[in-house]
């Protein structure tokens, strides 16, 4: 299996990027295949651009969108690592979404109208990160609405089937050494129990 791993925080010494490293090696271990996607140190441009939305005189992707697609294209799952900042992912990673995930990759046109699911077969699972606590999301209403949106409505877009998201509240600097290191062990946990 191939695994893309698409994580989107700006610190190379992030914690969502020890998980994203967590989680390929995890997946190395059971002999899978993964490709990351490092989307700031790849410096992705998230901005729509106006010939890129699909219109009925047409569209076309942008050149930087064909390249990534073709890396990511035969992934069998989408790994998504990111943190919650004013309870939604960074913009780089809805600008990612929106540009790779779009028609003609996530989706496409049936003729009549509607969309057909151009993903299906494939699974996504994310792992997410925020200062607050779990609880707090919850309460808040930020939790449902990142699982109605991210984990359900893209996901049935593409036709995706989520298997998890997995998040870790609480997620400050300095974090004691101890909880990094159970973190990281339940993404191999996630892994071990999912693939």
């Amino acid at each position: 299996m191939k695994h893309a791993v698409i994580v989107a925080h700006p610190s190379q010494n992030s914690f969502n990027l020890a998980v994203a490293n967590a989680y390929c090696e995890a997946v190395r271990q059971r002999g899978h295949t993964p490709i990351l996607r490092n989307l700031y140190r790849m410096g992705f441009d998230p901005r729509l651009q106006d010939g890129e939305i699909p219109r009925p005189g047409g569209f076309k992707p942008g050149e930087d969108v064909v390249a990534e697609r073709a890396v990511i294209a035969d992934a069998d799952v989408f790994a998504f690592i990111y943190p919650l900042w004013f309870y939604a992912p960074p913009a780089i990673l809805k600008g990612y979404i929106d540009r790779v995930f779009g028609m003609g990759f996530g989706y496409g046109p049936i003729q009549g109208g509607g969309n057909t699911q151009r993903l299906r077969g494939r699974q996504m699972i994310s792992f997410s990160t925020s200062g607050a606590p779990t609880d707090w999301l919850k309460q808040e209403g930020a939790w449902s609405a990142i699982h109605n949106l991210f984990d359900g409505h893209f996901a049935a877009v593409c036709g995706l089937t989520c298997l998890d998201h997995v998040h870790f509240g609480e997620t400050v600097p300095n974090l004691r050494a101890d909880v990094v290191e159970a973190r990281l062990a339940k993404v191999g946990e996630t892994v071990g129990r999912l693939f």
